[in-house]
């Protein structure tokens, strides 16, 4: 069970990268914007990868676990790159 738990995660995870590379550009265009610089700016990001891996996870209907998995590992990839 928890074996493919983790498949699923991963599966989820590799169809949503090519999201994160979009949302990471326009959390950056928006810090920009917004002449952010240091720990306002890294809280800035973090949220706004947050705000939108959550979207992501809301557009594949994963809800409870699943999502809360899918949000964690989405943001930590998104503030990886």
């Amino acid at each position: 069970m928890t074996k493919t738990l983790a498949l699923v995660a991963l599966a989820l995870g590799l169809a949503g990268a090519p999201a994160l590379a979009y949302a990471d550009d326009a959390c950056m265009t928006q810090a920009t914007d917004k002449k952010l610089a240091g720990a306002a700016k890294t809280s800035f990001m973090t949220k706004c990868e947050r705000t939108s891996c959550e979207g992501q996870a809301k557009d594949k209907n994963l809800h409870g676990a699943a999502a809360t998995s899918f949000v964690k590992k989405c943001t930590k990839d998104a503030m990886a790159m």
